[in-house]
C-alpha cells in the first residue's frame, strides 16, 4: 500500500479517501501477485506487465476500470449490483456499498483473460 500513500494523501474528502483506501488494500490483500502501481496519476494493478485494473475518484463515485471487455462482460452484474457504467468504466457512488463480489469476478476475468497478453492494453 506504500506505493498508493501519496495518491491517498492528497484526497481531500475523508469518507472518499477512506473508501479509496479500503478498496485499494482489499485488492492488494486479495491479490498479493497483483502489482501495485500508480499511472497515469491513478491507482491500478498489473499482472506480467498487462493491465488488469484501474482506480481514479471524483466528486460522486469512486470509478472503477476493468478494460471495456471486462464492462461488456460483466454489464448485466455491474447494473444488478445498482451501479451505473459507461463503455471504460463503473461508477461506485461513495454513499453506496462496494460490491466485492463483483469486484473479485472483474479481477479475476482480466487476469485470466489476458494470462496470455504481451501488451499493457488489449488490443
Amino acid at each position: 500500500m506504500e506505493v498508493f500513500a501519496d495518491y491517498l494523501a492528497k484526497i481531500d474528502h475523508p469518507q472518499h479517501r477512506a473508501r479509496t483506501e479500503e478498496v485499494l488494500t482489499w485488492v492488494t490483500k486479495k491479490f498479493p501477485n497483483l502489482l501495485p502501481k500508480i499511472a497515469w496519476n491513478q491507482p491500478m494493478f498489473t499482472d506480467h506487465g498487462t493491465f488488469i485494473i484501474g482506480f481514479s475518484i471524483a466528486k460522486h463515485h469512486l470509478a472503477v476500470a476493468p478494460e471495456k471487455a471486462g464492462i461488456n462482460h460483466f454489464s448485466d452484474d455491474i447494473v444488478q449490483a445498482g451501479y451505473d457504467h459507461t463503455k471504460e468504466l463503473v461508477r461506485m457512488k461513495w454513499d453506496s456499498p462496494v460490491d466485492f463480489s463483483l469486484l473479485e469476478k472483474m479481477i479475476e476475468f482480466n487476469i485470466l483473460d489476458k494470462a496470455d497478453c504481451s501488451t499493457f492494453w488489449r488490443k
